[in-house]
């Protein structure tokens, strides 16, 4: 008894013990033992030191047009997402270069401008960080400064007298643009418009089937006119980095043969019709009630073989199917 009553009496008097503080690791517990998982917030201060980086080396970098803005005061911006990170550059600092002349009066150049960068949204932008806020971690850049550090790599001659982007040079180019009958490319810091005919051997109806703005596509750089940095334009074309198939498909091809095919476009009435064999064909005649439109599919009857052209000629002897 007396030692039952010395414990209790011990457990009254014994002063209260402070609970021990438990510390908790800052550190994200993985699944996996050797793995790391980034937070937003980490991943943010990379990209912000990313920025603080090129902006003290002047690096280009790359992010992706995500929207045109109106500002406060009026001004157009483009916005560019740099790994999720927002990126503003003034209208002027875009390279949007457009004719003002009696001949290009198509309304106000900063509506025209906005029209033209409507039209790039999605595609991949260079850039040159211009300023930093560490305060709201907001960056002003460049596209136009950005452009030009490429082209003085690429365009300008070296000691040699040559320079990397040359005549007949195979290069990658960026889809900046598409419209039904054009695809507008940067070539390394210089923008430059394809034609249809110089996209593919094959006829095309619409560019927009086979092209998409963000793409990255070979052309060969059929010449360059480069005077300054200010000044340099090119052309260049898409089809002639491909195989020419167009020969091999029409011999093929058999005089009297009725053939599947799409129609591609249609030009003061002649039926200009892509063939499911591979082969160009052309029109002149329907037998079909119905008339023939854009992208319908049609059967197609070879009365004449134009090997000079690499053409099939003859006639529509029916629609199969429309495109309503």
């Amino acid at each position: 008894m007396a030692t039952q009553k010395t414990a209790a009496s011990t457990k009254e008097t014994a002063p209260d013990m402070a609970p021990v503080k438990k510390i908790v690791p800052s550190s994200i517990l993985t699944i996996d033992a050797d793995s790391e998982i980034e937070t937003p917030e980490s991943r943010e201060d990379i990209v912000w030191h990313e920025f603080q980086n090129a902006y003290r080396t002047k690096k280009v970098l790359t992010g992706t047009l995500g929207g045109i803005e109106k500002m406060d005061q009026g001004g157009m911006i483009a916005v560019i997402y740099y790994k999720e990170m927002r990126v503003v550059i003034p209208m002027a600092e875009m390279m949007i270069n457009l004719i003002e002349d009696e001949k290009h009066n198509y309304g106000e150049l900063v509506q025209r401008q906005s029209k033209v960068l409507g039209n790039m949204l999605g595609c991949e932008i260079d850039f040159l960080v211009k300023g930093l806020d560490t305060a709201s971690r907001s960056v002003v850049a460049s596209r136009k400064e950005a452009m030009y550090k490429k082209r003085q790599i690429f365009y300008m001659s070296d000691s040699s007298g040559n320079s990397r982007v040359c005549e007949d040079r195979i290069v990658q180019a960026r889809v900046i643009a598409v419209a039904e009958k054009v695809v507008r490319v940067e070539i390394f810091g210089v923008e430059c418009s394809i034609l249809a005919r110089d996209l593919s051997w094959d006829w095309l109806g619409d560019a927009n089937e086979r092209f998409h703005v963000g793409d990255q596509i070979l052309v060969r750089i059929l010449s360059v006119d480069a005077p300054d940095i200010q000044n340099i334009s090119v052309k260049a074309d898409v089809k002639s980095v491909n195989g020419n198939t167009s020969k091999a498909n029409l011999a093929r091809c058999k005089i009297q043969g009725k053939y599947a095919g799409t129609v591609t476009d249609i030009h003061k009435g002649t039926v200009f019709v892509r063939l499911s064999i591979g082969v160009n064909a052309i029109a002149h005649s329907c037998y079909d009630n119905r008339l023939p439109g854009k992208k319908d599919d049609v059967s197609f009857v070879v009365t004449r073989i134009d090997e000079e052209r690499n053409v099939a000629v003859g006639l529509i002897s029916r629609i199969i199917k429309q495109n309503i």
